[in-house]
């Protein structure tokens, strides 16, 4: 059995506030699982987020009160996250007064959603995200599928799908070709099943679209090894979410802002055949043609330079 954990990064609303969607599945056999959280679960402790979900947007962006709080880096985490919550705490009071509503929600929220990272200084928290993905990275028995959709070149009225109906059609495609060709010449089917994180916008619809699958197929293959349709859940409780999540997030970020610290560490996950990279995908037409890392991945005999 092998389990394929599901997330996205950016938004599939058109123009939405990115210019792509990505939709990302890192698959491992269940017989690994144990020691994949293990690995997680160490690293988390290094940094005191042994409890925290790894919410990557989260974590990887700037705490402006940090800087403004005297010798934060001399501090201890304790003292940090009291220092933190003071400033906060005042700020939020401050807009409040000033009768500024709109503000004061979306301050209260960023400050919810980040909390549980604010012991640790910017710098510690992408040493965090980079050790987490050269964990990653070094699951040799790991695959990573992607879908990752320009929003400017998409056309829906060809596709015939939204955004996100078109990436998730490709990650169940692409997780089915995988089983079918690890599994040839064994006596054993190999099967599988998607972890999806519990988006109540998708539940209902990728659900609907994986019954289908099932009878009909996909627009590139039949579905025999991919069993019942996604499992959702709560991705602060399931680890693994959570790393499906970072990876989204380094392909996201690389390919709109050309950063490349984190995609450079997970990206040899990508599931490949006969050296050319067939479990990510850059879906977008350009003039003259992308030279991304992932577009170049697709060039037989041709490596991206990290």
């Amino acid at each position: 059995m092998y389990l394929c954990y599901v997330d996205e990064s950016g938004t599939s609303s058109i123009p939405g506030n990115t210019s792509h969607f990505i939709l990302a599945g890192i698959s491992i056999p269940i017989w690994h699982w144990g020691d994949c959280d293990r690995e997680i679960g160490k690293i988390k402790r290094k940094y005191a987020l042994d409890e925290a979900e790894i919410h990557t947007g989260w974590i990887a962006r700037a705490y402006p009160e940090q800087s403004k709080i005297s010798q934060f880096e001399s501090l201890d985490y304790q003292s940090r996250q009291i220092a933190v919550e003071r400033s906060r705490k005042t700020e939020l009071l401050r807009l409040q007064r000033s009768n500024k509503r709109k503000q004061y929600h979306q301050t209260k929220k960023n400050y919810k959603k980040s909390k549980e990272y604010t012991h640790l200084s910017r710098t510690q928290r992408n040493d965090f995200l980079e050790d987490i993905a050269k964990c990653v990275g070094n699951w040799g028995f790991a695959r990573l599928f992607a879908e990752c959709i320009d929003k400017v070149h998409f056309d829906e009225r060809k596709t015939q799908r939204t955004v996100d109906e078109q990436a998730f059609e490709q990650i169940v495609s692409r997780f089915e070709r995988y089983l079918m060709l690890i599994g040839s010449g064994e006596p054993d089917t190999k099967r599988g099943l998607l972890i999806h994180d519990n988006n109540q916008n998708v539940e209902a619809k990728h659900t609907k679209l994986m019954k289908q699958f099932h009878k009909v197929g996909t627009l590139w293959t039949k579905v025999n090894h991919i069993i019942g349709t996604p499992l959702f859940v709560d991705s602060g409780l399931t680890d693994m979410v959570q790393i499906a999540d970072l990876c989204a997030y380094a392909i996201r970020r690389y390919l709109e802002n050309g950063e490349d610290r984190l995609f450079n560490l997970v990206f040899p996950r990508a599931d490949r055949k006969d050296g050319i990279t067939v479990g990510v995908r850059h879906n977008t037409v350009m003039s003259p043609p992308c030279d991304c890392k992932i577009c170049v991945s697709h060039i037989p005999g041709v490596t991206p330079v990290p």
